[in-house]
């Protein structure tokens, strides 16, 4: 189902909630529509799931009814053809009344519902100003003296300012209500003056951003499931935000601050479920190297103990498989030592190889990018690398190709002082056969080539980049090196 209407800052935020009477009892009259089914359904991230159905009467009037209250948050009626549908708030009272009519939607009315009459004149005054603002911009785009210009630019500040205060006043007013909880929501911290001024004891040159991060969820309980039943661009886009922008990028910053949300989310099943499904889609897949601890995190704090009813087995089995793909080769720690055949079938250790770097590289010699990459690898280690201490350890695991296939590309590309050995599909069988996890999962080989960097004790400095990134990382990493 797609959405046809957006509202302008629409969150539901507050405390757990309690029907004022058992159950739920919503009736709606929604024109022109006879004699066929409409739906009842919710916000759930990016998911618009349906929670009940009803088919209308001839007078285009239906009751949606259940014996336990719904949980709070943005709910939305289904229109019959499930292409469109409108919106509104679900709080402590369940038992009301919609009026709608497809000619004039934006002018539906409820009956016994404080929280949507203020939301629907809020959203009305929202529009006027909308509207107003909009033909401002249009205007800048038309007129030609600076004194013109300035004059609209002070016109559009005047209607934002009118906002904010606008928003102010309802909080104020109606401190309780559902709109006030997603204004909130819809604002961030504004940080004050500095109190110390620059040189006094006591300053604090990030002030601001400390001010902002202390104050960011003020509020807000994570323990409130109507959190859970809102657009991905409020809730979690907001979660998103606060991790890229105010959470230092390391893997303990992050995992303490999941630790801190799942911690009061623990009072609530849905809100558990909401954050842990967040943060096992952002870091099943990492986008900065580090994160491989995060997701390891994750399934070993919340997953490896812990069965949930809301996660299916092929969903558990994903995460479990992840993780076990990482945990043996996260950043930082001791890279696997790996046991394969040289060219002459003797037997090399990934250990045995001394020097102060040394890149690992995965590949496939049938592999139509390895063919490209390797090449230039290899220029770039002759030209300056293997002079500068980086040695290679090469593992061409047979996938497409065959050992006699790996022969034929070394000599080909010559790959000279690189330790070469081959990863058979036989040696993989074997390992697994035996409860042994191969190689490719120990070093969580998806694609070829791929290349690990490791330091003089073999620990993981960088893994999974481009060639070119590795050894940008490398040429770093020495001119750091202490002597």
């Amino acid at each position: 189902m797609k959405q046809i209407l957006v509202f302008i800052g629409l969150i539901v935020l507050g405390n757990t909630v309690w029907a004022q009477q058992p159950g739920y009892e919503i009736k709606v009259t929604f024109k022109p529509f006879k004699n066929q089914y409409i739906y009842l359904g919710y916000y759930n991230g990016k998911q618009l799931p349906i929670k009940d159905s009803v088919k209308l009467n001839e007078q285009s009037e239906a009751v949606f009814k259940g014996s336990e209250a719904l949980g709070g948050g943005i709910y939305y009626i289904g229109y019959p053809s499930r292409d469109r549908f409108f919106e509104f708030l679900l709080d402590k009272n369940q038992h009301f009344s919609i009026i709608a009519d497809t000619m004039d939607i934006d002018n539906k009315k409820f009956i016994n519902s404080p929280d949507n009459d203020l939301f629907v004149s809020y959203q009305k005054n929202m529009s006027e100003k909308g509207r107003a603002r909009s033909a401002l911009t249009n205007r800048l785009a038309t007129v030609k003296t600076p004194a013109d210009s300035a004059a609209i630019h002070k016109s559009i500040n005047y209607i934002d300012s009118g906002i904010a205060v606008y928003r102010k006043q309802l909080i104020t007013q109606n401190p309780e209500s559902f709109l006030s909880l997603f204004l909130r929501m819809m604002s961030e911290p504004e940080p004050p003056a500095n109190p110390i001024a620059p040189g006094k004891p006591g300053y604090d040159s990030l002030f601001a951003y400390h001010y902002v991060k202390n104050h960011y969820w003020d509020g807000l309980n994570f323990w409130d499931d109507r959190l859970s039943r809102t657009p991905s661009v409020l809730f979690e886009d907001r979660v998103d935000k606060y991790f890229k922008t105010l959470v230092y990028y390391h893997p303990d910053s992050v995992n303490k601050e999941i630790d801190h949300m799942m911690s009061y989310a623990a009072a609530s099943e849905e809100m558990t479920k909401t954050l842990l499904l967040k943060f096992v889609n952002r870091y099943i897949r990492q986008q900065y190297m580090w994160e491989d601890a995060v997701f390891v995190h994750l399934y070993e704090k919340y997953f490896a103990n812990t069965n949930y009813t809301w996660l299916n087995e092929q969903g558990r089995k994903t995460i479990t498989e992840r993780a076990y793909s990482l945990m043996a080769n996260i950043m930082g720690k001791p890279a696997e030592n790996m046991v394969l055949p040289d060219k002459n079938n003797k037997k090399i250790e990934l250990y045995q190889v001394k020097a102060p770097y040394t890149m690992v590289i995965f590949y496939d010699p049938q592999c139509g990018h390895c063919k490209e990459v390797i090449p230039k690898i290899d220029s770039a280690y002759q030209a300056s690398l293997r002079a500068g201490g980086l040695q290679i350890y090469a593992v061409a695991k047979e996938a497409d190709g065959t050992r006699n296939d790996w022969l034929a590309f070394v000599e080909k590309n010559g790959l000279q002082g690189w330790t070469n050995v081959f990863y058979s599909k036989a040696e993989e069988k074997s390992r697994t056969d035996n409860g042994i996890p191969g190689y490719s999962q120990l070093y969580d080989i998806q694609s070829f080539p791929t290349i690990y960097l490791l330091d003089k004790e073999k620990r993981i400095v960088a893994k999974k980049l481009a060639w070119d990134q590795m050894i940008s990382i490398l040429e770093q990493r020495k001119k750091t090196d202490k002597p």
